[in-house]
């Protein structure tokens, strides 16, 4: 690799990771911050928590790659050509395409990532991602051991806990169950722990009193009792055997879905997975556009702004016509072949711009010409 192309790929390599953190920890922090509640509210220890959002990573990364790639060459190609970079390049003997080779090599480094995010990453994440939200979110311990909370469990089942020892020993505990309306359940028991078995979690209570009030004459029933377990297996529901999301399956279940789903949703997945496969090619596009757009035609000392803003639009388009793709492909399949056409003509039309050698006059401004002339 020639010394000039490892400088351009290394700018090009600095400014795409720059963009994409910077992205990405926008887009990460906004998730993130509809996740806190599980700190908040449920306990949930930091480290936890940050693996937690490290799984919603592949998700965006393969949103922001195509996007920082694009960033990344129009901004380091403006800078050369801004810089006189490209007219000393050009003068040393460097074609088009050598001109162009370090953005193509980065575009295909990132488009390998992409498939790698797409293919495995992605349902890896969302899978371990929705089975730590079942978790979190089933996961009674973190609730009931907050203190001076009333936590309700499922409609009609409130426990309150006063104080949690460090041994996670509770201590001034109170449940009430209601769901039976004619006769309302009160347990109050001094300490307590909640436990696991094979069949469900559950809170041993000790020393402590059962009250059941008979509403329709007014009876109240107190047992006392120096242990009662009290199940809540029925409020837990487990992650095991639930349906997965389109999210969470691979390319090939996605391409061969249940015939028992309705005919939508059985779209709905083949589309996902071409949507999937699709997508990485983008980069390609997106960063020969930029290419196209700063290394084809004449230069000019006006600057390229024209051309930096006709790039910015030619993405747009595309961006804009891959979401439409995708949703017409969800109501027909034969729309499929178009969400690989529109990348692959970008790519050709752009690799046209990029590759047809040119001889590139300097295009001095009206005013600088008659004073030449002058």
């Amino acid at each position: 690799m020639h010394t000039l192309t490892r400088h351009i790929l290394g700018q090009l390599t600095a400014a795409t990771l720059s963009v994409t953190l910077a992205l990405t920890c926008a887009i990460w922090l906004m998730q993130s911050l509809r996740l806190l509640d599980y700190i908040v509210n449920r306990g949930l220890q930091a480290t936890t928590f940050l693996y937690f959002v490290a799984l919603l990573l592949p998700s965006f990364l393969s949103i922001v790659l195509p996007i920082a790639a694009f960033c990344a060459t129009l901004f380091v190609y403006y800078k050369l050509t801004a810089d006189r970079e490209l007219i000393v390049m050009r003068s040393a003997g460097f074609s088009q395409s050598d001109l162009a080779r370090p953005a193509i090599i980065l575009a295909a480094v990132i488009t390998a990532v992409g498939y790698l995010i797409s293919v495995y990453l992605l349902p890896v994440s969302h899978r371990e991602f929705r089975d730590l939200k079942y978790q979190l979110s089933n996961e009674y311990s973190a609730a009931i051991l907050q203190e001076g909370v009333f936590n309700t469990l499922t409609d009609g089942i409130t426990i309150f806990v006063r104080e949690r020892s460090l041994n996670g020993a509770l201590k001034g505990i109170l449940a009430h169950d209601n769901r039976d309306l004619d006769n309302p359940v009160t347990m109050m028991a001094e300490t307590g722990t909640l436990q696991r078995s094979d069949e469900g979690p559950h809170i041993v209570l000790q020393n402590g009193n059962r009250q059941v009030v008979d509403i329709k004459n007014g009876r109240l029933q107190m047992l006392y009792f120096d242990k009662y377990s009290f199940n809540l297996s029925q409020f837990e529901t487990a992650s095991k055997g639930r349906d997965l999301s389109r999210r969470e399956q691979t390319i090939p279940q996605l391409l061969n879905p249940d015939t028992r789903l309705p005919a939508r949703t059985q779209r709905t997945h083949i589309a996902e997975a071409h949507q999937r496969m699709a997508y990485p090619l983008y980069t390609i596009a997106f960063v020969l556009v930029a290419l196209a757009s700063l290394l084809s035609g004449e230069f000019s000392r006006r600057g390229q702004v024209k051309r930096v803003v006709a790039a910015i639009f030619c993405v747009a388009v595309l961006q804009i016509t891959l979401l439409t793709l995708n949703d017409y492909a969800k109501a027909s399949l034969s729309v499929i072949p178009a969400m690989y056409a529109t990348p692959l003509s970008a790519i050709a039309v752009a690799l046209i711009f990029v590759l047809r050698d040119s001889r590139r006059k300097a295009v001095s401004p009206p005013g600088e010409q008659a004073m030449a002339g002058a």
